[in-house]
This record gives structure tokens, C-alpha cells and sequence, in this order.
């Protein structure tokens, strides 16, 4: 089906007749410019996202392992992946953010850890992959005492060193709000602690108010907002081997872009067709891995 005709037929569909057709049509409209929830399922009606990936063959250890974390007054787990064949010790760390809601386990759910045993099985030096949970608190400290930061850096980089992991340097990667969060924590760590960064479609946003609108649970308020832009704080980047990618169809696009060009040196990764979904993420994968791993010591 033509995309104009296919465009047609869904708009009517939502819309109707007469007054409802026209009121339909502007909803429509709205979603396109991604003012309005829906976006990436109006795209994938219109063919625009993009199919999975075939699931790489190769697979991976993996354990979860809980832990009760003080700096998040929960219970919680962090999920370590690790290479077959390879032992865990001595193995360099990159920790993997997940998005909105997502828990230390997500990883699995767009197969990262096929990814990182198929680039193992073609060549690439081993690393451990380390899922944590981030919640819902956009990964920095909230006025609720919630502090995923301190989480990783004092309680889940400490144990994984007390298995034997290297965790003197990491690298850090995720999608969604953690590919927000891993931009974040990159730039509060610096080059010293980090050996690189890859943010998959990053949560970003021009202001407060629009935070705020799409999730009014992301900042505790402006001054939040403001304290932990990481738009405003590229700088901190410097010196940080960093990716950054998005798909073209995803709403946070623009400010991806801006991020991208905003930054010293110009970020390895990109813009490519595809959506704000699980299928953008895993046709990805196999690019951000090979990064990170060319870059973890």
C-alpha cells in the first residue's frame, strides 16, 4: 500500500465523519509532531519503524543477583552477563541503564546479552554486562532520598569488584531514560572513571515544562530539571569516548541532534531510520557493542 494512501485510510479511520473527521485529522496531525502520546504506534501503522533484527544465535551467562540498596530504600538486583567460556574475573564492566520503568533484567528483553556473546564469538576482547534498576527517578538523586547514582557507584560497583570484575574504569551504555541517565553519569564520573559512553535514543528535553508534560514524575520541579540538563553539562563530557544514536522517527530526535552537535568532538553512532522501540534498539546493538568494546581497557 502507498504510504499516502495508507496515511489517508488511517486518518479516516481515526477521525470519522464531518465535525469527528476533522477533529480526528488534527489528532492525527498532533501525534505526527509527537505532541501527543502515540507516536511511534502511528509510525509502525505506517511501515516507518522498521522490523526486529533476527536474534543472534550465541548466548550468554547470566545470574541475577539481589541486594537490598540503601541509596534506593529498596530491594533491588543487578543482572551480570558475562561471555561463555569466560571466566569472570578480570573482565572490564560496562553497566547498561535501562528506560522508563525498566529493571535489571530489561537487558534481556532486546537481547543484549545475544549481542554481546555474538561479538565475543566473532573476535571482539570479553566484557561483562551489568543491568541495573533504574525505576522511574531518571537516574539522579530526587527529593525522596531516591539516589540511583550512589546505588552504582557505591553499591553495585563495589560488589562487582568483590567478584572479581575490573570496575577502575567502565563503561557505561543504555536506551530511553537510561541512555539519558548513562550520558549523565558519564559526565559526572569524567574521563578518569569512564572509558566510554553510548546513549541509544536519550530521553532529552529542551525544558522543564516539556519534561514535565511527557512525564511529570522525570524532575522534581525547574531547579531539578536544571541541576541535571545534560544538554547544559555536554561539557562534562570532554575527554569521554562517547556514541550517541536515535532513530529519526523518535520524538526526542531534535534533541538528540542537538546533543550530538552540541559536544566538543563530534560523538560516534547517529541518525537512522527507525523508531522509539525495541526494533530500533537491537538494530543498533551490534554497532554500540563493537564501540564499547574497542574502547573498554
Amino acid at each position: 500500500m502507498a504510504g499516502a494512501t495508507r496515511r489517508r485510510i488511517l486518518i479516516a479511520g481515526l477521525g470519522g465523519l464531518g465535525a469527528a473527521g476533522v477533529a480526528g485529522a488534527a489528532g492525527a496531525a498532533l501525534v505526527e509532531a509527537g505532541t501527543l502520546p502515540g507516536k511511534v504506534r502511528l509510525d509502525r501503522a505506517l511501515g516507518r519503524c522498521g522490523d526486529r533484527p533476527p536474534v543472534p544465535a550465541e548466548t550468554a551467562d547470566v545470574r541475577t543477583v539481589p541486594f537490598r540498596s540503601d541509596a534506593r530504600r529498596i530491594d533491588t538486583a543487578f543482572t551480570l552477563v558475562t561471555p561463555k567460556g569466560h571466566a569472570v574475573k578480570g573482565l572490564p564492566v560496562v553497566l547498561m541503564l535501562p528506560g522508563l520503568g525498566g529493571d535489571s533484567r530489561a537487558l534481556l528483553g532486546i537481547y543484549a546479552d545475544r549481542y554481546l556473546a555474538q561479538a565475543v564469538a566473532h573476535g571482539m576482547p570479553p566484557f561483562a554486562l551489568v543491568g541495573v534498576d533504574g525505576g522511574s527517578v531518571y537516574w539522579h538523586k530526587r527529593a525522596t532520598g531516591d539516589d540511583p547514582q550512589r546505588m552504582v557507584t557505591g553499591e553495585v560497583l563495589p560488589r562487582l569488584r568483590r567478584l572479581g570484575l575490573r570496575t577502575d574504569r567502565i563503561g557505561l551504555t543504555g536506551w530511553s531514560m537510561g541512555g539519558y541517565g548513562a550520558l549523565l553519569l558519564a559526565g559526572t564520573l569524567g574521563p578518569r572513571r569512564v572509558a566510554a559512553v553510548a546513549a541509544s535514543s536519550p530521553a532529552l528535553f529542551g525544558s522543564y515544562a516539556k519534561a514535565h508534560a511527557a512525564n511529570p514524575g522525570s524532575y522534581d520541579g525547574p531547579a531539578d530539571f536544571a541541576a541535571h540538563d545534560v544538554l547544559a553539562r555536554l561539557a562534562s563530557l570532554a575527554g569521554v569516548p562517547t556514541w550517541i544514536d536515535c532513530g529519526t522517527g523518535d520524538p526526542f530526535a531534535p534533541m538528540v541532534e542537538k546533543a550530538r552537535s552540541g559536544l566538543a568532538e563530534r560523538p560516534a553512532g547517529g541518525m537512522f531510520g527507525g523508531c522509539h522501540d525495541a526494533a530500533y534498539w537491537m538494530r543498533r546493538s551490534p554497532a554500540r557493542v563493537a564501540f564499547l568494546g574497542r574502547h573498554l581497557p
